[in-house]
């Protein structure tokens, strides 16, 4: 399995599973990061953290300890 700290920038890629636990989970669901939803990645900072993507047509950073909790395919 992948997460989503491991996609390039450019790639569009679709939820599979979160991991994590508790207000964290519900926090990146809050943000409309669902199983099922299609990730893009728009860009990644030059040390990896924040990690810049578009989901449901809007533009969200995510830190790179969050996006280790995406899974994606």
């Amino acid at each position: 399995m992948r997460t989503l700290k491991e996609i390039p920038c450019g790639k569009t890629v679709k939820v599979t599973k979160l991991t994590g636990a508790g207000p964290v989970k519900r926090r990146i669901m809050d943000m409309g990061i669902t199983k099922g939803v299609e990730v893009f990645v728009r860009k990644v900072a030059p040390l990896g953290d924040p990690v810049e993507v578009t989901v449901r047509g809007y533009e969200l950073s995510l830190r790179k300890a969050d996006a280790e909790m995406i899974q994606v395919e």
